[in-house]
């Protein structure tokens, strides 16, 4: 059987832009380089609060003269509310299409390897009537597709086997790559400790974009105190927001996690301190 595995996101929504304006407008808000976004490459990124906190993390796309972004599903509202109120006279149109178009994700080892010989992060191609790229945060998690609901990814002649959503959780768990709001504090996570500079969900040569001044001081005075990690549990998964502690000090907290895998927010200092526990249960960083 295939390590290669196949599954369909219906937790993803996915949202269009469109206009002469779509680039410029979305350089102004987000994270990462929009200009890079074409036929050959995608990218991930994130929507800040003008104070620097996390909003949402997303993929951006490009199908034709459109961009698309895929985003948390059930967060897709707030997104696209905060899309069209920071519009103005930008020559955009924003469109909600999750109901016409669907996520799928190909992972496991090899799964790259659907994208061609070396595929690198962020590289993008057509995929029947969708498109298709390799996860922007690191070329091992596999790819991604962005298709017409009803459709199923085309993967050429390597083998592939039917997977899960929650497989697919389990993967990315296995990554330590993050899942949105799950895993980052709306309001309250900042982009660094989250890891998205590994991730490359984070351009510091772009320009302004709203936000930027704290990840900016972040990075160049070296203020990164806490990191977003995989981390094995000694038992049961606690619930998420369960408190870490590094004795009677509070280091940490559980985040997402399936099985005895789960996300957590650690503070650095406290990986040298001795045993972690969350719940009274053994906590240790995971390999990713």
């Amino acid at each position: 059987m295939s390590d290669v595995k196949l599954a369909g996101l219906p937790d993803r929504g996915v949202l269009r832009i469109d206009g002469e304006d779509r680039v410029a407008f979305l350089q102004g808000l987000v994270s990462n380089d929009v200009s890079r976004v074409g036929a050959d490459r995608a990218i991930y990124a994130a929507l800040l609060t003008p104070q620097g906190k996390f909003l949402h993390d997303f993929f951006i796309a490009a199908i034709g003269d459109s961009l698309l972004i895929d985003c948390e599903g059930d967060r897709r509202d707030d997104l696209f509310r905060r899309l069209r109120l920071y519009r103005l006279r930008s020559k955009v149109e924003l469109t909600d299409v999750t109901e016409e178009l669907a996520v799928h994700a190909a992972f496991g080892k090899g799964a790259a390897g659907l994208a061609g010989e070396n595929p690198s992060a962020g590289q993008a191609m057509p995929n029947g009537e969708g498109v298709s790229f390799v996860d922007p945060r690191l070329a091992g998690a596999g790819l991604r597709y962005i298709l017409p609901a009803g459709t199923s990814p085309e993967t050429g002649d390597l083998p592939v086997s039917a997977a899960t959503a929650d497989d697919y959780d389990r993967w990315r768990l296995s990554l330590g790559l993050p899942d949105g709001s799950r895993d980052m504090v709306v309001e309250k996570a900042i982009l660094l400790e989250s890891g998205f500079e590994a991730l490359n969900g984070v351009d510091f040569d772009k320009g302004c974009y709203m936000g930027q001044e704290l990840t900016a001081r972040t990075k160049y005075r070296g203020l990164v105190k806490k990191r977003l990690m995989p981390v094995r549990i000694a038992g049961d998964l606690p619930e998420p927001g369960t408190a870490i502690m590094a004795g009677d000090r509070d280091v940490g907290e559980i985040r997402s996690g399936r099985g005895d895998l789960a996300m957590a927010l650690v503070r650095l200092d406290a990986l040298e301190a001795g045993e972690l526990t969350a719940a009274g249960l053994k906590v240790t960083p995971a390999a990713s």
